[in-house]
């Protein structure tokens, strides 16, 4: 293991382990940490690990220091994310429903896809959505 990152597995620990590795119906992810915590405990480096997990050094280390600091439940759960992109802001809505109430600024008898998105300055997969 790297430098700062040690754990003892304790029988109550190695036994959870062992039955999420045991189990056929466990989701692989947890299959695969619980073989990186064992692997690890039974004092494998880290380029054994990672031969026998397929796994990446980072996500070595990542599981390990994971274990350390919240033990088996840390490795049965996924840290949260932030979401992803944030809405569209209310008035840039109303905006793109106003204009498509007006006519278009040019020569046509209907508004574009692409024209009310770069009149608005969103993306036209935005408009889409609107």
């Amino acid at each position: 293991m790297r430098t700062g990152i040690s754990f003892t597995l304790t029988n109550g620990d190695r036994q959870r382990l062992d039955a999420i590795v045991a189990d056929r119906n466990a989701p692989h992810k947890h299959v695969w940490r619980a073989r990186i915590v064992l692997l690890s405990a039974d004092d494998l480096g880290t380029n054994a690990i990672m031969a026998a997990t397929g796994k990446t050094k980072t996500c070595i280390w990542r599981w390990q220091e994971r274990f350390m600091t919240d033990g088996v439940d840390g490795l049965l759960r996924d840290k949260t994310r932030p979401p992803g992109k944030p809405p569209v802001a209310a008035d840039r809505t109303q905006e793109v429903v106003r204009l498509t109430l007006a006519p278009p600024p040019h020569e046509a008898t209907h508004w574009t896809l692409r024209a009310m998105a770069k009149a608005v300055g969103l993306a036209a997969s935005t408009i889409q959505g609107i």
